[in-house]
């Protein structure tokens, strides 16, 4: 059940998911209807005032152009004035100057009449052709004229014709977000919400395997399924440029309906990526994301939150594409360096490997000296021990050769009289002996 605010009364009633979906569903209509309605009404209003301003502006101009023709006309009538008043003066002078001179011959006074007749068709000839040149002037600004004015209801026409494509623009617009609405909120009403994050991974394998082949023939792109170290993310992203991975990119994809009761922010899940990045042994995390829909700061591209943790990007589904590129193509530019990095590591790994080998044998060197040196003396202390036997047994023959001697001093002292002094017995048995072996 939601819970809605009346903004008249302030009364808290509720109502059902399905009337809450409807009751949003509608006022986004009609906000969006309010919108288009405001937007051709602005369009018109700006369509009639620049067919104002042009039809003004050529009025002024034909305006000044036919007052520029009067003024023109005014000075020529003037100039012809003046011509006509100067002849006047001219034929009077010329009377004084005959009446005056009327001694002078005929001839004089016929070419007199012939300079004064010249001088007549001139002025006669200057008229016409000033009035000509006017009445030209006169149609070429009627052309003008008209020619504007049919380049003005041209634009009008266009401009119908524009508005006309506009007001069709906007409700083929209008009907195909309605149909989006539609199709989305049939979506998902029929959609739960792993299935809801499923699509968008679908979404995300589908839109990386259209491009896989032509622009990443070398890359790796599959799902991470090793939770061994307690948790997992998304896609893992790698590309090689002659066996030397130059790029690795961690993805988490999140989702979820509108409907959901406990609604999550994208920050919720920075620390566990941050984590699948480091454990994975990845360089970049990103996270594409449809949660906070209403957030401008994620809706405006692609979003930099490295501040909280390094390397880390969130984006929507549209630029899920873009980012691979962008990140690829700066990474691309490091390849050199870090083949040049690989080298001096691999040299310093030959030189590491030199010393611990050197090292080593000393240790082991060492370590077969001292049990050399070990094995030396408890020999050399066996021998001692030996020679100090040895010498003991020695001592021990040199006395039991003493002892021999006086046995043998004993045993050359030993007599049949010597034994049996002291012993009657023994004598007799010895005598009686000796008198049987001289029997």
């Amino acid at each position: 059940m939601r819970e809605l605010k009346c903004p008249q009364c302030g009364s808290v009633f509720s109502v059902d998911e399905a009337d809450y979906a409807s009751i949003v569903s509608q006022v986004k209509t009609q906000e969006f209807e309010a919108e288009v309605k405001a937007r051709l009404s602005e369009i018109r209003r700006q369509s009639v005032a620049e067919q104002e301003a042009a039809s003004l502006r050529m009025s002024q101009e034909y305006e000044g152009k036919l007052n520029a023709k009067e003024l023109e006309l005014s000075r020529k009538e003037n100039e012809i004035v003046k011509l006509q008043s100067q002849l006047s003066g001219y034929d009077e002078a010329k009377k004084l100057e005959m009446e005056a001179e009327r001694f002078k011959t005929k001839e004089e006074i016929a070419r007199l009449k012939a300079v004064i007749e010249q001088n007549e068709n001139k002025v006669r000839v200057a008229v016409l052709e000033e009035q000509s040149r006017a009445k030209d002037i006169l149609q070429a600004k009627e052309n003008t004229l008209m020619e504007l004015r049919s380049q003005l209801d041209v634009s009008l026409r266009e401009a119908t014709i524009r508005e006309a494509n506009i007001k069709e623009d906007y409700e083929r617009q209008l009907k195909q977000k309605q149909e989006l609405v539609d199709y989305y909120k049939d979506l998902k009403a029929r959609l739960s919400t792993k299935m809801i994050g499923e699509s968008l991974e679908v979404h995300c394998s589908n839109e990386f395997n259209r491009v896989r082949t032509t622009m990443y023939p070398n890359a790796y792109f599959e799902k991470d399924n090793d939770s061994s170290q307690g948790s997992k993310g998304d896609f893992i992203f790698r590309d090689y440029a002659d066996g030397l991975e130059y790029i690795s990119i961690m993805f988490e994809m999140k989702n979820e309906m509108d409907e959901t009761a406990t609604k999550h922010k994208n920050e919720d899940f920075f620390a566990k990526l941050d984590k699948d990045r480091r454990t994975k042994g990845c360089e970049y995390a990103v996270l594409v994301s449809l949660l906070e829909p209403d957030n401008e700061f994620y809706n405006e591209g692609i979003v930099d939150v490295s501040y909280r943790y390094p390397k880390m990007f969130v984006v929507r589904p549209q630029f899920f594409m873009p980012l691979i590129s962008l990140l690829t193509q700066a990474s691309q530019k490091s390849v050199e360096y870090q083949r040049e990095l690989v080298r001096a590591r691999q040299q310093s790994i030959d030189v590491t490997n030199f010393e611990n080998k050197l090292n080593d044998f000393r240790t082991k060197f060492g370590d077969h000296y001292m049990r050399a040196s070990a094995k030396f003396n408890k020999a050399i202390e066996e021998i001692d021990k030996t020679i100090k036997s040895l010498q003991k047994m020695k001592e021990d023959l040199l006395s039991s050769e003493n002892y021999l001697r006086l046995a043998n001093t004993d045993a050359e002292g030993l007599t049949i009289k010597r034994l049996t002094r002291g012993n009657p017995t023994m004598r007799q048995k010895f005598e009686e002996a000796r008198e049987k072996e001289n029997q």
